[in-house]
């Protein structure tokens, strides 16, 4: 696109100066080199001195390599995220720390395993849980299966059981025990 411009406006100043007379030529036999020169606002035997003339600076050649560099910043945020964040702490043993500590030395684990804070349960009373879990599990669900299933086929008969006597009501209600009416003819299963 600015190549486009450059030329379109290249064109459009070419024009005029192209238009224009040429210059009566001058009589004398030697033209003086300040003739052959049109007249400029820039000099152009310095634009040839300065092109002539070896720069200061070398120009960078195409063989040197770009350096990158990489900063990584979520380290900072993951820090100013875990200092937002509040843990509870657990739970205060009763009779504080110091007790607790006072405890562990006075009556070992090994010696004393139910007077630990955390002994929640002794041998025989785990191997109890462990049964009833497994039996829970194992034969719970069939056992539950099975009431459940009864406890349907009950309330299925009663429902039918149900609608049988409302179905004799209605048809006893009925000018000649609702003869003719469908309902009453057909028996209920």
């Amino acid at each position: 696109m600015r190549l486009l411009a450059l030329v379109l406006t290249a064109t459009l100043l070419a024009s005029p100066v192209g238009a224009q007379q040429a210059p009566a030529p001058s009589t004398a036999d030697t033209p003086s080199p300040a003739q052959d020169e049109p007249k400029l606002p820039v000099s152009l035997s310095k634009i040839r001195e300065a092109l002539e003339a070896t720069p200061l600076h070398p120009l960078r050649t195409l063989d040197e390599t770009p350096t990158f560099r990489v900063q990584i910043r979520e380290r900072q945020k993951l820090e100013e995220l875990l200092a937002t964040l509040k843990f509870k702490p657990e739970p205060v043993i009763a009779g504080g720390v110091y007790m607790a500590e006072q405890n562990r030395i006075m009556f070992p684990s090994v010696d004393n395993p139910l007077r630990q804070h955390l002994a929640a349960f002794n041998q025989p009373e785990l191997l109890t849980i462990l049964i009833e879990n497994l039996v829970g599990k194992y034969l719970g669900g069939k056992a539950i299966n099975a009431i459940s299933k009864a406890e349907r086929a009950s309330a299925e008969a009663a429902a039918k059981e149900e609608v049988r006597s409302a179905v004799a009501q209605y048809c006893g209600a009925q000018p000649g025990n609702g003869a003719g009416l469908q309902i009453c003819d057909t028996p209920v299963r």
